[in-house]
């Protein structure tokens, strides 16, 4: 079975440690190997991680140190580069290639940042090459931090426009009640919408050793879901869990889509207010309304409004009719340059590109 499916699948600190106070190599080695399965049939993943701080602890041979935020930054400073090592190590194997991504919520709430993480992680998956991220933690304060991978995890799912989004934990899943003090407790296997009951039984954080607990990972599934992003809680220790989940087998609970990805999308860009206009030639009009096709540079006749990058603006044709909105690849001043031109010639009249076309046909909605 080849696919282009992409998912993002986050490793909470619990489930590479198997609830000791180190990375569990044996058990990430296992984790790899899935991965690597799915990697070679053509599956996109993304994969979020956590355990920086509980390997720089371990590394360190678990110093005393204050309970400080500046302690908990000095073991993630140390521990990331030996978590990163131990992912690049176990990929080797199978020669694959990874690419490392630190991230705090300044890079994602700044419309600049946001855009250039989304290119950054596109251009990894278009190389196969899995992305590995984690929170910033080093460098990150409480302004601007995104608080726990969980959520980061639904916010890289929205950047990387996945199809499915794994927490992997170490519960089986979402339970009626808190299973470790009711032997009688049940599995939900599917939920259909988060209610404020389903957030009321998720409970608190389960361990020790990470920052996340039941109830961010039901935060994280209902951002990802209301993006059009199926999202699944399951045992990291279950054996072959990612691959199974990867080709549909029922495992832990199952969070269903709120909203499609294309209508969560069409919302954002009727909300958004347009910055400015793209007037396009008869050729870029047939492109987008009867081929589907991205706006490229050589069929924008002119450019209105002062916009960044990653603004919405308006497409007409040329007898002002508004065919389409969409979310620009370049700000005014380079649209104005590059309008009518080769996509080839982009980086020699520019300096730089940000691709081939001016509006991707993924970030624009036809009226």
């Amino acid at each position: 079975m080849k696919t282009d499916k992409t998912i993002v699948v986050k490793f909470g600190t619990s489930t590479l440690t198997q609830g000791s106070a180190k990375l569990n190599l044996p058990h990430m080695m296992e984790i790899v190997r899935q991965l690597a399965q799915l990697h070679q049939a053509g599956f996109r993943l993304v994969i979020v991680t956590s355990g920086a701080i509980a390997a720089g602890r371990h590394y360190l041979n678990h110093p005393q140190l204050p309970p400080t935020i500046a302690s908990k930054q000095l073991l993630a400073a140390v521990g990331q580069s030996q978590l990163i090592q131990t992912w690049e190590k176990l990929f080797a194997i199978y020669d694959i290639h990874i690419g490392q991504i630190l991230l705090t919520r300044a890079d994602i709430e700044d419309r600049e940042r946001f855009l250039n993480a989304r290119d950054t992680l596109h251009a990894l998956l278009d190389n196969q090459i899995i992305p590995v991220i984690n929170e910033n933690d080093a460098v990150a304060t409480s302004e601007i931090k995104v608080g726990d991978n969980d959520n980061l995890s639904a916010l890289v799912a929205i950047l990387v426009q996945a199809e499915q989004l794994y927490l992997l934990t170490d519960q089986q899943g979402l339970f009626d009640s808190d299973p470790r003090k009711n032997p009688e407790a049940k599995l939900i296997e599917e939920v259909d919408k988060i209610t404020d009951h389903i957030r009321s039984i998720a409970g608190g954080s389960g361990t020790t050793l990470g920052t996340g607990g039941m109830s961010t990972k039901i935060t994280a599934a209902d951002v990802a879901t209301r993006s059009g992003i199926e999202t699944i809680i399951a045992p990291g220790n279950r054996i072959n869990a990612i691959h199974d989940l990867a080709y549909g087998k029922k495992i832990g609970t199952k969070f269903c889509l709120q909203a499609d990805r294309l209508e969560s999308r069409k919302q954002w860009l009727y909300a958004a207010p347009a910055a400015g206009m793209l007037s396009i030639d008869k050729g870029a009009e047939e492109a987008l309304l009867k081929q589907h096709k991205s706006l490229l540079p050589a069929g924008i006749v002119s450019v209105e409004g002062n916009f960044s990058r990653g603004e919405v603006v308006k497409i007409c044709n040329q007898q002002g009719k508004i065919l389409a909105l969409g979310m620009t690849r370049y700000n005014s001043d380079a649209l104005m340059l590059i309008k009518g031109q080769k996509s080839q010639d982009i980086e020699q009249i520019l300096g730089y590109e940000y691709g081939a076309v001016a509006l991707h046909r993924d970030d624009l909605i036809v009226l």
